[in-house]
């Protein structure tokens, strides 16, 4: 199973956000680690984040990761974004309530706040609506702008289109001040056009775009997006499938259904609107298909399938 995965809830992910991209990158990797490790899912543990993971993550010299994060521990604990709750009341919340240097090390530790923590975790259990992405889609965009829009596009990505984005929320989305690129034809130049092509060049998918007016003004964007051909499918595994069916019993159907949930290769047939657990009923459902399970086959295998 990939260990380099990204979930937020979508909550999260839509949030208004300004981060740097060395910012950006701590906190990925913050969410990856608090994830694969258990460690800085509360409010109260700190999450050590070294240079070294960072170079090596990011392509770049260890010194170089340290010079990052060394500026972006400087600025990371004032940075604040919000969000609406469930309610639709706008919340603001800080990323992190502590943060540490470990000059001797090489690495910092940050202690996630509750907002955070929630977006980011199991909540008694259930996960809510989320969004999830492979941190290697974007470890080589040039942009902060880049990754905030791969992540919001990655959201939509079993509809394969998204909805309007008004244009105050999505420059807020992206991170961009109020006061910056706020010429229409700087914006399109300097971010949007420059965000799509690194993403197209870049990443899993292929995107464009398509703007809407209200006269001559521009008040939003949609987006189309699709895969890519994925070269490194997984194997076939040449085997009998009926002999496969006959093997999965129904507790069986349902611990490879959790377990196939959270992998990344399974995206494409995730509904945008359903949880985890949701995601898992269906896929169990689908094991019972013997179409769907030799389909399916190489992942089982993957996720421990003997």
């Amino acid at each position: 199973m990939k260990k380099d995965l990204v979930i937020k809830t979508n909550r999260l992910n839509q949030a208004f956000q300004m981060l740097s991209l060395a910012e950006f990158h701590i906190v990925q990797l913050a969410i990856v680690d608090a994830r694969e490790t258990g460690t800085g899912l509360t409010t109260d543990t700190p999450l050590r984040i070294d240079a070294l993971r960072y170079a090596d993550v990011f392509d770049t010299t260890r010194q170089n990761a340290y010079i990052r994060m060394k500026e972006a521990e400087e600025t990371l604990f004032n940075r604040r974004f919000s969000f609406f709750d469930e309610d639709g009341k706008l919340v603001k919340s800080r990323w992190i309530s502590q943060v540490k240097y470990l000059d001797n090390e090489g690495a910092i530790e940050i202690v996630f706040t509750p907002a955070v923590v929630q977006g980011i975790s199991r909540i008694n259990g259930v996960k809510e609506f989320f969004t999830q992405y492979l941190l290697s889609q974007t470890s080589q965009l040039k942009s902060v702008y880049s990754t905030r829009l791969y992540e919001l596009l990655i959201q939509w990505k079993n509809t394969g289109k998204t909805p309007i984005f008004e244009i105050q929320d999505f420059r807020a989305q992206l991170g961009l001040d109020i006061n910056e690129y706020k010429l229409m034809s700087d914006f399109k130049k300097r971010v949007l056009d420059l965000a799509v092509s690194d993403i197209n060049e870049k990443t899993d998918i292929k995107t464009t775009y398509q703007q809407y007016k209200k006269g001559r003004s521009i008040t939003g964007f949609s987006f189309t997006l699709k895969h890519k051909k994925n070269i490194d499918k997984p194997n076939d595994v040449k085997q009998d499938t009926s002999d496969i069916f006959i093997k999965l019993t129904d507790s069986q159907r349902h611990l490879f259904a959790n377990k196939l949930s959270e992998l990344p290769e399974m995206s494409k047939y995730s509904q945008g609107t359903e949880s985890y657990q949701q995601f898992a009923v269906r896929i169990a459902d689908m094991l019972q298909d013997p179409e769907k399970l030799k389909e399916l086959t190489p992942l089982l295998r993957k996720v421990g399938f003997q």
